[in-house]
């Protein structure tokens, strides 16, 4: 990445404000690119990715707000700080995908009851987790990459009175999912830092409606 000015790591330099073009662009794609790799690589012990998730979502979240990436020691404290939380989050994400998945594989081959609707409803119901979730690390973003809890609140808050946000994000995940585990497997690392950008952008855009985008 770019230091100084708008390029992380560093913080701000107070560089003239000029035009964007297309060096900006591909500074961004190349910056957002290395937060992907970075959290991949941050996420590989199981454990710290829940605190991984976190730490990219709060820099993803202030480049949005402020044109510049947060500075390397604050990415680090926020990291660390994250760690024992986002421990306990990272289990029960992965819980929660096991019960999924272990009733789906048990539906799909007869051994309960439910057969075809049943397996439908489940896919559903995971959908829906899976957008509650993103939007719980967007509000996590927001928060600075600290407060699962209060993240999840606010997302369940924003679930109830804007269920179109979580729909959509299940919508952008599923997406990526597609492009991950079809298409482009090799490029997972890559694709995370712009599915956090996509979460965030699509959430900003709903909330602020049709009159101001």
């Amino acid at each position: 990445m770019v230091q100084g000015g708008a390029g992380w790591p560093e913080e701000p330099g107070g560089s003239v404000a000029r035009r964007p073009d297309w060096r900006d662009t591909l500074r961004n794609a190349s910056d957002l690119a290395l937060v992907g790799i970075l959290t991949t690589v941050a996420a590989l012990p199981v454990l710290t990715a829940g605190a991984a998730v976190a730490t990219a979502s709060a820099a993803v979240h202030h480049w949005s707000e402020n044109e510049s990436w947060p500075g390397i020691r604050t990415v680090l404290r926020g990291f660390v700080r994250a760690l024992l939380p986002g421990a306990v989050a990272t289990l029960i994400a992965a819980g929660v995908a096991a019960l999924f998945t272990v009733n789906l594989l048990a539906l799909s081959r007869g051994v309960v009851p439910g057969g075809p609707a049943l397996i439908v409803v489940t896919v559903l119901l995971a959908g829906a987790v899976t957008g509650f979730a993103g939007l719980t690390v967007v509000q996590l973003g927001r928060l600075g990459g600290l407060g699962w809890r209060q993240a999840a609140r606010q997302a369940g808050r924003t679930s109830v009175a804007r269920p179109v946000i979580p729909i959509a994000l299940t919508g952008v995940l599923g997406l990526v999912a597609v492009l991950c585990g079809l298409i482009l497997p090799l490029i997972t690392p890559i694709l995370a830092g712009y599915t956090l950008l996509a979460l965030h952008a699509t959430v900003r855009r709903i909330e602020r409606g049709p009159a101001n985008r």
